[in-house]
């Protein structure tokens, strides 16, 4: 277990063979872990997979559009603006504490080629951040409702990386336009990010997990 955060894991396929590969899915703002863990039955995952997903809890913060109000966060949102007024640091410090994870699931026998980040809201910016800065070269990178806060302050790296970004046509909590500008940006450093639009608001919905599933299969079937 992760010295810094708790988490609830489910193994998809625990089968006989190792399991040698993982994906680490961070929840949004006031939210935890179990939020997206009921989400692994609706993927789809192939039965020839054996995969761990980490679902860890944000540590409570108070979070300054909310009044200050404590709970759980990966960052202090400071102003409700198109561009995202955030605290990068905590960004930085929350991308970190995922490092921690990953170093645990490489402990573990799960190469980092091997680990597919994701992450909804504010857990996606927290993804973003990670996956693309970091030394290390994951599986891919699901952005879901999502923005990239920390593209003015990292030097993204792994244009090969596979990203996934997801959203809602109808999220009034962050604006369409922020996915689709995450989308323009990297394509524009040379990712070949691809975009997917769902009739919902700021959610998850089984189309999207069912789409979401298929790409995973995908990914890790390259390791095979």
């Amino acid at each position: 277990m992760s010295t810094y955060l708790q988490y609830v894991e489910i193994v998809h396929n625990p089968s006989s063979k190792p399991i040698d590969k993982a994906v680490i899915w961070l929840h949004g703002l006031g939210a935890n872990g179990h939020d997206f863990a009921v989400c692994v039955p609706h993927l789809g995952l192939s039965d020839e997979l054996s995969v761990r997903f980490i679902f860890p809890h944000a540590p409570h913060a108070p979070v300054t559009i909310n009044g200050g109000y404590v709970m759980p966060s990966w960052y202090d949102i400071i102003e409700r603006s198109l561009d995202r007024k955030v605290d990068i640091k905590q960004i930085q410090t929350s991308g970190d504490w995922v490092d921690e994870l990953i170093d645990e699931q490489i402990a573990k026998g799960i190469p980092a080629k091997n680990i597919i980040i994701a992450g909804f809201s504010q857990g996606g910016a927290v993804a973003y951040h990670y996956a693309l800065s970091s030394d290390k070269k994951l599986a891919g990178l699901i952005a879901m409702s999502t923005y990239f806060a920390t593209k003015d302050v990292i030097t993204p790296k792994h244009t090969d990386l596979p990203i996934r970004i997801d959203h809602g046509s109808y999220d009034d909590v962050v604006p369409t336009t922020l996915g689709v500008q995450a989308y323009e940006y990297l394509t524009s450093l040379g990712y070949t990010p691809t975009f997917h639009q769902y009739p919902m608001a700021h959610q998850a919905s089984l189309a999207q997990l069912a789409d979401i599933g298929r790409w995973i299969n995908e990914m890790f079937g390259k390791k095979e």
